[in-house]
């Protein structure tokens, strides 16, 4: 189920702080110079915000953000007693500027001199209250003066919420400002809204406190205003006045999340956000957020970072030792070991083992073999699905969360679901395309529409299209990830056949970004099984042709049942 999220407001008291520079040599201007912010009569146990008072204290480690003549010049850490740190080229006869940022670290990499701006993200407050406060100088800088004074005063307001839920995960505001830009070339700082504007309180029902930004009035939220983190229920927050610089809110504004909504295991971890029908009888599923990837010299499983992410020409370098990762694999090599089956000898997802008497390619001793108790990598022979038998580190760390579709689930998706309509063309379930560079196909989930700021796909349920009939940019692909499409890149395969020469190590890397091949569970006969297919011109979702047998070396993409 969808829901809008909600964003909440904070408001800190202003108070006075004193910025003392230790004693020095006169400097010259354009050298680096070391300064000290004395906080006078401030406990600094810790960077937090007084609910009773609205008085602001601090942490070790807390930075302030020092500005000078347009640009960033350096920060100051708090010790305990004080902030201190060096300044790069402070301009002579001008007031220094101090920018306290919530401990939120800036989006961009800020380098002394030449950084004219920043932003942080104060979404998340379930730690900590990010107060947002700036000041310059009281006296403009000079290379002998060692005293400098500021009252550094809130830009954000500290609010009360009274929070009623029924779920033990984080409770989400949506709708809020929850973004600050600072410009150093006009000592500015602006409020906005980032996505769908959230502010995320602690967990559990009671009095939460959250800083909010300088916005105008909001009436009551709709259903869906407010929502548990973990999606499992819903619910609406009151009416919220007018934010202003230096607030402080008690009354208490009232949330409401006790509606029952999805059920958490719905979406798990490491999975995209659409739903995929994979059958007549309506069952559906999500992807994983990548491709499997598995290290051998740890034995770890993980779903790849990005969805056009792949391994490429180090699949070549299968070994129980070797550190790196490898994501190419033969057909039911899940490191599951059937111990009354003496065929089932190479069954590491590595895949060679020369001392055996079978050699890596050869079809009867690959993974599972005709001694299986069920012939696909189901039922009784499921533990040899990658995804039932395995935790994957970043999918839920826990066996059995995921697995692999059958042929017929596959040929569901591509070819029967029905699915949306993407303009002339109804049921729309997938198209070619080149993604941040990398070829490959794309996935529609059932319900996707396609927003007026994204370009309709073209050479939709074309499998003959070519892979630049659409084409996305890293920050483009990300609008559609997040709207559920699914994108399976070109991997290319592992083979023991190079030109006119075989060999027994299985080692020859073909074809990426070219080729796709994604193993179902489903077995063809004892020496092959179905997979997805997709070349330059052709795509079958069903494949079990040409001299493909279970040793060759394909993707494997995880999918997540609802139950």
């Amino acid at each position: 189920m969808k829901m809008k999220k909600i964003g909440i407001i904070v408001t800190a008291l202003a108070f006075l702080v004193v910025l003392t520079q230790c004693k020095k040599e006169s400097q010259p201007a354009h050298e680096a110079v070391t300064i000290t912010l004395d906080l006078k009569g401030n406990q600094g146990t810790r960077m937090d915000v007084n609910t009773v008072t609205g008085e602001v204290s601090y942490q070790n480690g807390d930075v302030i953000y020092v500005a000078s003549a347009g640009h960033f010049i350096g920060t100051l850490t708090y010790n305990g007693t004080n902030f201190s740190g060096g300044i790069t080229d402070p301009a002579v006869g001008q007031p220094l500027h101090f920018y306290f940022l919530g401990n939120v670290t800036p989006a961009e990499t800020l380098s002394a001199g030449s950084t004219t701006s920043c932003s942080v993200v104060i979404s998340d407050q379930t730690e900590h209250l990010p107060v947002i406060e700036y000041a310059p100088s009281n006296e403009n800088y000079d290379s002998g003066s060692t005293t400098y004074t500021a009252m550094l005063l809130n830009k954000c307001a500290l609010v009360k919420f009274n929070v009623t839920t029924a779920s033990e995960s984080v409770t989400c505001i949506t709708g809020m400002r929850n973004k600050v830009t600072v410009d150093f070339t006009e000592n500015t700082v602006t409020p906005s809204q980032e996505g769908n504007g959230i502010i995320k309180l602690p967990a559990g029902s009671g009095e939460k406190w959250a800083i909010l930004l300088p916005q105008e009035a909001m009436d009551a939220g709709e259903d869906g205003s407010a929502y548990s983190e973990d999606e499992a229920y819903t619910g609406t927050h009151g009416a919220v006045p007018a934010i202003t610089e230096n607030g402080y809110l008690t009354a208490g504004i009232e949330v409401n999340v006790t509606t029952e909504g999805g059920t958490p295991s719905l979406h798990p971890e490491g999975a995209i956000n659409g739903l995929f029908t994979i059958n007549a009888n309506g069952d559906q599923v999500y992807f994983s957020q990548g491709n499997l990837q598995y290290q051998a010299s740890t034995g770890t499983w993980r779903f790849a970072e990005n969805q056009w992410d792949y391994i490429g020409a180090d699949n070549s370098n299968i070994s129980s030792t070797y550190d790196g990762w490898i994501d190419l694999f033969g057909w039911g090599t899940s490191g599951y070991h059937n111990v009354y089956d003496n065929f089932n000898v190479n069954y590491q997802p590595y895949s060679y083992s020369a001392a055996t008497v079978q050699t890596e390619c050869n079809y009867y001793g690959y993974g599972p073999s005709t001694n299986m108790y069920d012939p696909n990598l189901t039922g009784m022979s499921a533990e040899y699905d990658w995804g039932v038998h395995n935790a994957i580190n970043n999918g839920g760390n826990q066996a059995g969360l995921w697995r692999t579709l059958t042929s017929e689930e596959w040929n569901y998706i591509f070819n029967t679901r029905p699915a949306s309509t993407i303009g002339n063309t109804s049921n729309a379930r997938f198209a070619k395309a080149k993604v941040n560079g990398v070829s490959g196909v794309i996935l529609f989930p059932d319900d996707f529409s396609v927003p007026i700021y994204l370009p309709t796909p073209l050479q939709i349920n074309n499998g003959s299209a070519s892979y630049g009939a659409n084409s996305y940019s890293e920050a483009g692909w990300t609008a559609m990830e997040n709207l559920g499409c699914v994108f399976l890149p070109t991997t290319g395969f592992r083979t023991n056949y190079n030109g006119n020469v075989y060999q027994s190590s299985c080692r020859f890397i073909y074809d990426t970004n070219s080729v796709g091949n994604y193993w179902s569970t489903t077995a063809d006969n004892s020496q092959k099984a179905y997979y997805v297919y997709f070349y330059v011109n052709t795509l079958n979702p069903q494949c079990s042709q040409y001299n493909i047998y279970r040793y060759h070396g394909f993707s494997v993409r995880l999918v997540s049942s609802i139950e």
